[in-house]
């Protein structure tokens, strides 16, 4: 048997990861971090146990190439979504509605990665991350209101803030009002993006905060305990 080609090799290697990335959203998502092994991951992704320390140093290192990963895809397709747009004011209006959505549709997934990021490893910096990075560095500098080098790190901070404000235990925050200040902070209409139905009110995530897109991956504002 002659030997395997390197792109098949390299196409194998990346699936296995993708599928030990995925493996690891749902079971932390169903179950909680504690109580997620990397055994369970391996099993869940179909994979030897042994892999999953040759691609990641740890569960932490794992989880947040994971959630990386997900933001990645969700903001992806939010940016990507039909009408296509080429609106600056559009594109970062969608981009705040997608991970905005992903707190308030995975709020355990998302307390955890928030988590793990303020601990003291900090921010991992992962091919996943990168390309979550390049989406939303690409949605501010098509946005055009000042030097990307400037907006772009300030709205990752504003956004990581508005994630924590939403998934904090006891107190969340609703999300309308985090986006409403958002949506002022850049100028933004209302209408842009997938706004929620209702205006900003007071209250918390126990009110109910639903979407006006009929499809899931377009509708970020369903209510999530």
């Amino acid at each position: 048997m002659s030997p395997r080609r390197p792109s098949v090799n390299e196409e194998m290697r990346r699936r296995s990861r993708e599928r030990l990335l995925q493996a690891t959203v749902e079971l932390v998502g169903e179950r909680g971090y504690e109580a997620t092994t990397l055994a369970d991951i391996a099993d869940r992704a179909g994979s030897a146990r042994g892999l999953v320390s040759y691609y990641f140093p740890g569960k932490r290192q794992l989880l947040q190439s994971a959630v990386h990963r997900l933001m990645h895809r969700t903001l992806e397709a939010a940016l990507c979504r039909e009408p296509r747009s080429e609106d600056g004011d559009e594109l970062l209006a969608r981009a705040i509605d997608a991970v905005l959505g992903l707190a308030v549709d995975r709020p355990t997934l998302m307390r955890t990665h928030m988590s793990g990021v303020l601990q003291a490893e900090g921010f991992v910096q992962c091919p996943e991350q990168q390309r979550l990075a390049a989406l939303l560095r690409g949605a501010v500098e098509r946005y055009g209101r000042g030097p990307a080098d400037e907006d772009y790190p300030l709205l990752r901070a504003l956004l990581m803030g508005a994630v924590f404000a939403i998934v904090l235990p006891g107190v969340p925050m609703d999300p309308r009002r985090l986006r409403a200040e958002l949506f002022q902070r850049y100028g933004l209409g209302w209408e842009l993006g997938v706004p929620p139905d209702g205006k900003p009110s007071g209250g918390t995530l126990d009110e109910p905060v639903t979407g006006r897109a009929a499809d899931q991956s377009s509708r970020p504002w369903s209510s999530s305990k």
